[in-house]
């Protein structure tokens, strides 16, 4: 998951299983940024994708919602 996803996450409201998916995730820097390596289903994948949905509104900044496209794809590549 992208580290502006994995921000974004921690500053809403997760349940227990979401919030330990994200607690228990490996950072790897990544250039300017980082990568959270969330070791979880791929429905609580999808359960924290649906909670960035806000990252597609106007008021996000364009690197927010880049990010979460590609973590879009990202699930969907496990989903499929």
């Amino acid at each position: 998951m992208p580290g502006k996803v994995a921000d974004f996450l921690r500053t809403t409201e997760l349940d227990p299983t979401e919030r330990a998916a994200l607690d228990q995730g490996v950072t790897v820097r990544r250039g300017q940024g980082y990568t959270l390596r969330v070791s979880a289903t791929p429905a609580v994948h999808r359960q924290l994708l649906d909670r960035c949905q806000p990252l597609d509104g106007a008021p996000a900044i364009p690197a927010q919602r880049k990010a979460r496209r590609e973590y879009e794809n990202r699930v969907g590549a496990l989903i499929e």
